[in-house]
C-alpha cells in the first residue's frame, strides 16, 4: 500500500512560492485507482512525486509502512514502483526483446517476452526484434512500455495519461489492454486519466483540482458527478 501524508509542492515563480498541491492526503491500495480532473490541477507533479521525479516541498511517502520520501526514482524502481510517461522514450539499436528482458531484470527466453508482448495484444513475431525507433507508432509503443511493466511485477505501476498523442484505434486496443490489468494484476495500478472508459474501469476514483483533492470514492460515487454537465464537471472527457 502506498500512503500520502500532508504532501504539498511548490514551485519558485518571480521569487513568489506557487503552491502546486496542498495538503494530499491519500491511500492507494485498491487494484486500480485513477486521478482525474481539471488540467493544470495538480494530477501529473502528483504522479511524478510519487515516481521520485519530484520530491515534496512537505510531507511523508509510505510503501507498505516504509518511508520512501527521499529516494529517488531508481531507488523507488528497486522498492517497487514503475512509472510510464506520457511519451515513451525511443531508444535507437536497442530491440523491443531487450527491453522486456531489461525490465524483467533477468534473463529470459525469447518465447517469454512474446509472452508479454501478447498480453498487451501485439504479435510476438512482428515485434519482438524491431528496434525502438521512429518506425514505432505511438500506440505500439505504450504497449510496449505496458508489457515492459508486466515483466517487472511491480507493486504499483503509475500511468500518467497513457491515452494522449494516440490515435482512437490505439486507445480502443490500450483500454482492451487496461481492461485485462485490472484482472490480473498482483499489485496496484494508478492512472492519470479524463477519459470515462478508463474511469469506468476504476475501483477508485481520485479528483484533484487547484492542487487539493476535491472528491475520493467508487466509480459509483464519483462517475455521475463528473457526468453531471455542469461547469465543474467540463474538463471531464468522454471519448
Amino acid at each position: 500500500m502506498l500512503e500520502l501524508r500532508n504532501i504539498s509542492y511548490e514551485v519558485n515563480e518571480d521569487q513568489k512560492e506557487i503552491g502546486i498541491l496542498k495538503n494530499i492526503n491519500l491511500k492507494i491500495e485498491d487494484r486500480f485507482v485513477a486521478i482525474t480532473g481539471p488540467n493544470g490541477g495538480g494530477k501529473s507533479t502528483l504522479a511524478k512525486i510519487i515516481s521520485g521525479i519530484y520530491r515534496p516541498t512537505f510531507g511523508q511517502i509510505l510503501l507498505d509502512g516504509e518511508d520512501i520520501t527521499d529516494l529517488n526514482i531508481t531507488e523507488r524502481a528497486r522498492k517497487g514502483i514503475s512509472f510510464a510517461f506520457q511519451q515513451p522514450v525511443r531508444f535507437k539499436g536497442i530491440t523491443v526483446k531487450d527491453l522486456i528482458t531489461l525490465a524483467a531484470g533477468k534473463k529470459i527466453s525469447t518465447q517469454e517476452a512474446c509472452a508479454y508482448l501478447s498480453e498487451v495484444g501485439l504479435c510476438a513475431a512482428d515485434y519482438i526484434n524491431r528496434e525502438v525507433n521512429a518506425s514505432l507508432s505511438g500506440g505500439e509503443l505504450k504497449r510496449i512500455e505496458i508489457a515492459m511493466i508486466i515483466a517487472r511485477g511491480t507493486k504499483l505501476s503509475v500511468f500518467d495519461e497513457p491515452e494522449a498523442g494516440i490515435d482512437l484505434w490505439s486507445f480502443n486496443n490500450l483500454i482492451h489492454v487496461f481492461e485485462k490489468l485490472h484482472e490480473d494484476v498482483q499489485g496496484s495500478i494508478l492512472i492519470i486519466s479524463h477519459q470515462e472508459r478508463i474511469l469506468n474501469i476504476a475501483d477508485k476514483i481520485v479528483v484533484i483540482a487547484n492542487g487539493e483533492i476535491t472528491e475520493v470514492g467508487t466509480k459509483e460515487k464519483v462517475l455521475p458527478k463528473l457526468l453531471c454537465g455542469s461547469e465543474s464537471c467540463r474538463f471531464y472527457s468522454a471519448e
